[in-house]
């Protein structure tokens, strides 16, 4: 696989294009680090956008819900759909509230997905489990035949994919002489709380110390 995200006519930013970076270890490295997808698919006429959890394993996307969820049925008969992650890295004040905004990174794939065939589905949710939870895998009960077909899997190769990076400092605006309110950012991050247990046994280290 090319080492550089090649735009397409659908992935190549308009908006703000010097933001977009061609990198695809960024867009693996984006995708590594969230932990909720939007998928969006169209069913009739009306457009359905919907937060998936999910994992990357090499070039593609694990998705996996409900065998009943309408996401999942229209991901698995191969719906076109878009997937974006976002990482929301900080607040920007600047002295305008037009220039005010965000820092982040943000990866947009579009394709379509192909069901993960049963015999292959443990390994998926293995790979999901790993990404949300690592080292859960290992201790928790395994999902039963039962568990295992009332679940739907679909991969989403990243073959076409884009990623925007948005870290300045706030921008400065002629307009803005004679106005002096603070400027600067205020940083965002997603930090694991304290465990909270649920039946008294002892906090495994996994929990404590998560892989991410």
């Amino acid at each position: 696989m090319d080492a550089v995200l090649g735009a397409t006519a659908r992935t190549r930013v308009r908006r703000l294009p010097e933001l977009a970076v061609a990198d695809r270890a960024m867009l693996h490295a984006v995708l590594d680090e969230g932990l909720v997808a939007h998928v969006a698919v169209v069913d009739g006429h009306h457009p359905f956008a919907l937060p998936c959890a999910y994992a990357r394993e090499g070039e593609r996307l694990l998705l996996h819900g409900s065998t009943g969820s309408r996401l999942l049925r229209s991901l698995a008969a191969g719906v076109p759909a878009c997937v974006t992650v976002t990482l929301l890295d900080g607040l920007v004040y600047a002295k305008s509230l037009f220039h005010s905004s965000m820092h982040y990174r943000s990866a947009m794939v579009l394709g379509r997905g192909v069901a993960v065939a049963d015999e292959l589905k443990e390994h998926a949710l293995h790979v999901i489990s790993d990404h949300l939870m690592p080292g859960r895998w290992e201790e928790a009960r395994p999902p039963s035949r039962k568990e295992l077909a009332a679940t739907a899997v679909v991969a989403l190769p990243l073959d076409e994919a884009s990623v925007k990076v948005s870290a300045s400092p706030p921008d400065v605006d002629p307009d803005d002489e004679g106005w002096s309110p603070w400027t600067g950012v205020v940083p965002l991050q997603l930090q694991p709380g304290m465990p909270i247990s649920q039946d008294g046994i002892p906090v495994p280290g996994y929990v404590t110390s998560p892989r991410r």
